[in-house]
């Protein structure tokens, strides 16, 4: 190895130290995010951690990692330590954060020759008795940015597991040789941790129902037999991690006594929702508008209306339509609560509020408005954005680009020579083929980028604040990572690429933009395919 060669490695190395770092940053913010009651508990934590990262990012002249990171700890002065975070701060230190994620997931140095892996902090643990099939897993596993670590052994499996608590184990079901020695050592795992581990047991075998009720009973999640392909376990295996962090529900709150809507807001915020109140209604379109709400809670008696005209007015627009509506009231009379129901309320609390009503309330209408939008704008089988609601969204982030002054770029994914994959294979692994796809995009773009299918093999990219540079830059590093995928198909295996068109936003509509990334896409076509190209002025 040449002197280059080895100081091109050594960089490389260190690049990782400091990706590997950042993460550890934005993994902490994120149970500051997650649970704000306890915020002021992760302080210290968060703060040794952003150091850290300052220090390595500035040893080994990362100076993207070390602008941001010193951004988040000037911000940290401002935080007392023994104080909750309180909403201002909060949306600075995330805009911080932002720019330390843009940092780590994307890289500019484009003489690099390796795209660096975004693996998640927590492993994926794999038990198997057949080893070549877990060196497989694993290479397939951090194509999708998953760390994952195979076992030889349960007293290894076991030993690791008490150093990090994995996200999910794949276990064999006969793992260590004797029967059933799998279900035994995931029983001794389980007993440790006070919550369950996700289990997914492999078998050689039919197991009989009592194997089956002892593995569901010790965390088995899913029982295979016979073993599956890797391409559907990863499917599985990304089920049942927590990589897609679930977003706090957002809540409207309209009472027209501020001691009541701050209450509410101080259990809500507690609950790790997030909420918005107003003590107007005159002011309930404008808030609709500007906060966007997953659920709207409303006073039945204010002054100039009642909470049911309030409703009415909000379900004569389109877009809250299906958005639950909570009534609170001191009203016990059940005749007018459902005479309130039938006027476009979903349910009704009376007041005194219980928290824990509230919250459970919340969270059970929350969760099924959810499953319902996700069944109007998701794309069944990817779970992507549909076409319409793509369409939707680049409209919202135009508006938005041109509010803050900020790049918009937006990109074309076409699947080279789908048609072959699927008249050589089949549909169902053609259909395996968009998944994969779908979920190597979701891995390794930022959480505030948005991702649909357009149609067949067509995928859309939104990339708000986002150069064409850069875009082009990181969809072909996806590309180049992708196409060295091996997609599995029974005992065979077979690769696939993809051309893309990027456009950047200059200014025009939504549906000119669209046009000008498909130009691109079909010059990518033209030029061989399996290529980025940037579309022209």
């Amino acid at each position: 190895m040449n002197d280059e060669s080895q100081k091109e490695k050594l960089r490389q190395h260190f690049a990782r130290r400091v990706t590997t770092q950042a993460r550890v940053v934005l993994d902490t913010w994120q149970k500051i995010h997650e649970d704000r009651g306890l915020s002021s508990a992760h302080h210290g934590e968060f703060t040794a951690a952003t150091d850290k990262l300052v220090r390595y990012a500035q040893r080994f002249e990362m100076a993207g990692h070390a602008d941001a990171g010193k951004k988040i700890l000037d911000l940290l002065a401002e935080w007392p330590a023994e104080a909750p975070l309180d909403d201002g701060l909060e949306r600075k230190i995330q805009d911080a954060i932002e720019a330390l994620s843009r940092s780590t997931l994307r890289r500019t140095d484009l003489d690099s020759s390796e795209a660096p892996h975004q693996f998640r902090r927590t492993p994926v643990y794999i038990a198997l008795a057949n080893p070549e099939m877990a060196s497989r897993l694993i290479r397939q596993l951090e194509f999708f940015g998953f760390r994952a670590s195979a076992f030889n052994s349960a007293e290894e499996l076991i030993e690791a597991c008490a150093l990090h608590k994995p996200e999910t184990i794949l276990m064999d079901v006969n793992f260590g040789g004797a029967d059933n020695a799998g279900l035994t050592t995931i029983e001794q795992l389980q007993e440790r941790h006070d919550t369950p581990i996700p289990i997914i047991f492999m078998s050689d075998e039919d197991g009989t129902i009592e194997t089956r009720l002892r593995a569901s009973r010790c965390g088995g999640e899913e029982f295979f037999y016979p073993a599956v392909d890797p391409g559907q376990l990863i499917e599985k295996i990304e089920t049942y991690t927590h990589g897609n962090t679930v977003e706090p529900y957002k809540v409207l709150v309209l009472d027209d006594s501020r001691a009541q809507a701050k209450y509410m807001e101080t259990v809500l915020k507690k609950a790790g929702m997030t909420a918005h109140i107003i003590t107007d209604p005159m002011q309930i379109i404008h808030a609709l508008e500007e906060f966007s709400p997953e659920i709207i809670i409303l006073d039945m008696y204010m002054p100039g209306c009642t909470g049911m005209e309030i409703a009415r007015v909000i379900r004569q627009q389109d877009r809250f339509h299906s958005v639950p509506i909570i009534y609170l009231s001191a009203e016990e009379d059940v005749t007018k609560q459902l005479h309130a129901m039938s006027l476009g309320g979903d349910d009704f609390l009376t007041k005194p509020i219980d928290p824990k009503h509230l919250v459970a309330t919340i969270h059970n209408r929350g969760r099924r408005a959810r499953s319902l939008l996700a069944l109007m704008i998701r794309d069944s089988l990817t779970g992507l954005y549909n076409h319409t609601h793509t369409l939707h969204l680049l409209d919202q982030e135009i508006v938005r680009a041109r509010q803050k002054d900020q790049p918009l770029s937006f990109a074309m994914i076409d699947i080279d020579y789908f048609k072959k994959v699927n008249d050589t294979f089949g549909h169902p692994i053609g259909d395996r083929v968009l998944r994969s796809l779908s979920m190597f995009l979701k891995q390794r773009l930022r959480k505030t980028d948005h991702i649909g299918r357009y149609g067949g093999e067509e995928f859309a990219i939104i990339l708000p604040n986002t150069r064409p540079s850069d875009a082009r830059n990181v969809l072909n590093e996806i590309r180049e990572r992708f196409c060295e995928l091996h997609q599995p198909a029974g005992d065979r295996e077979f690769n696939v690429t993809f051309s893309c068109g990027v456009a950047a936003w200059q200014g025009e509509s939504s549906q000119a933009l669209c046009e000008r990334a498909d130009r691109a896409l079909y010059d990518s076509k033209n030029a061989g395919r399996n290529c980025v190209t940037s579309a022209s002025e």
